[in-house]
């Protein structure tokens, strides 16, 4: 069974260097919200849960994951 050279596959640069940008952008967001966590913490335990819940999910829209997977995939932010 050999490899058919049209089929070859240069591997793109893009995928390692977006990984590596959403594990930075992962990162610095829990940091911030690592360092908000003494006014979140003054808070009754009852109001910290939904803070930490919405902070938890907003990082979603926030950061730009959803076009830099695309970017990682076709080369387009769109």
């Amino acid at each position: 069974m050999s490899i058919d050279p049209r089929h070859y596959h240069q591997p793109s640069w893009r995928k390692p260097v977006g990984m590596l940008a959403i594990v930075v952008l992962i990162a610095l967001w829990a940091i911030m919200v690592g360092s908000l966590s003494g006014l979140i913490g003054a808070l009754p335990m009852w109001a910290q849960v939904p803070v930490y819940v919405v902070l938890g999910i907003v990082w979603i829209w926030v950061l730009p994951l959803r076009r830099l997977l695309a970017w990682m995939e076709t080369g387009r932010w769109r």
